[in-house]
């Protein structure tokens, strides 16, 4: 575009209206442009996943199995067994086992037949 960080800024504002980032992000991306880098998209990164909740941790931490022991058990005695933050296990519990609080004893939402006998 051949513009300094302020022109650029304000010709997004002109044709973006609220939905531009901040002057200090068109900085850092006019920075970064300089180096060679050609998207704003954000680069793929190694390091910790974003979420425990992946199929393989399903597994790997047995959960149900964990829950079906002792279905009294509270979300913080199963995040500490399992060293996971609480809001990682409520997902688990929830979203991905499909089970829910019920009179203190987590049960499934949907019981089969051979379960409700």
């Amino acid at each position: 575009m051949g513009k300094n960080t302020v022109e650029a800024k304000q010709w997004l504002d002109k044709h973006y209206g609220d939905s531009v980032p901040g002057i200090s992000t068109i900085i850092d991306w006019y920075a970064e442009f300089k180096h060679g880098r050609t998207s704003t998209d954000d680069v793929e990164r190694s390091g910790r996943p974003q979420s425990a909740v992946v199929p393989k941790k399903i597994k790997k931490k047995n959960v149900h199995k964990i829950v079906l022991k002792d279905r009294k058990m509270k979300l913080r005695e199963i995040a500490d067994t399992l060293k996971i933050s609480e809001c990682s296990v409520f997902t688990l519990l929830h979203e991905n086992l499909g089970m829910r609080k019920l009179l203190s004893k987590w049960v499934q939402r949907l019981l089969t037949p051979d379960q409700k006998q």
